[in-house]
């Protein structure tokens, strides 16, 4: 029997991945007449940006600021923020499992300001009284210590839990702690392919409530 079910947040519970990639991408070409791929950005998507950002200076003659770089790709972000949704079918399935008595919590490679400052934005705050958050672990996805973390908080093991991801090392994160791990892609990760051990699912209304129950 099921007993929690443990949410990514960035590109799971609101699409950021794909402004983000739209900015990225903009800006490179812009300033530094840098190509960048969905190809190669995906591979960060879940974790951190520093092998991107190696992989960006190895083909620029000179290697890019990135301070400079973080504030301008947030001042545009800043642009569009009231622009982004919760990914369809998001809360009703929460609302579901709530009523159900289901615990629910957020394990995400991002910061704790990050997440609750959108949890409180769309009034979602109250479904999370659990959040794992970079700020909670030495590494982030895809090593497994922000779902052991969560689960250690939720007090169930792996096997009473399910974890719901977008990305390749977030999947990658929640199966190699033990967890049974739904992957619902969003429009930057849905051309990956993912560990065969996670369960693909296309949206949230196709969240069969049944898992709960094995």
């Amino acid at each position: 029997m099921k007993k929690a079910v443990i949410f990514d947040f960035d590109g799971t519970i609101i699409d950021t991945e794909s402004a983000w990639f739209d900015i990225y991408q903009e800006i490179l070409k812009e300033q530094h007449g840098f190509n960048l791929t969905l190809e190669e950005f995906v591979k960060v998507v879940g974790s951190t940006d520093g092998d991107l950002f190696d992989f960006i200076d190895q083909s620029l003659d000179v290697p890019m600021n990135r301070t400079v770089f973080y504030d301008q790709v947030n001042s545009r972000f800043e642009t569009i923020r009231e622009q982004l949704a919760l990914r369809e079918g998001f809360l009703e399935t929460v609302k579901q499992l709530k009523e159900r008595g289901v615990l629910l919590a957020v394990a995400s490679s991002s910061n704790r300001n990050w997440i609750e400052g959108f949890l409180n934005k769309y009034g979602l705050i109250e479904y999370f009284p659990i959040i794992v958050s970079a700020d909670d672990v030495e590494e982030v996805k895809p090593n497994p210590a922000i779902y052991n973390v969560a689960l250690k908080r939720l007090g169930v093991t792996a096997d009473e839990a399910i974890a719901v991801e977008d990305s390749y090392n977030g999947s990658i994160a929640a199966i190699s702690a033990g967890v049974h791990c739904l992957i619902i892609p969003n429009d930057v990760t849905r051309s990956l392919s993912f560990h065969e051990k996670g369960q693909l699912i296309e949206s949230f209304a196709d969240f069969d409530y049944r898992l709960l129950e094995q």
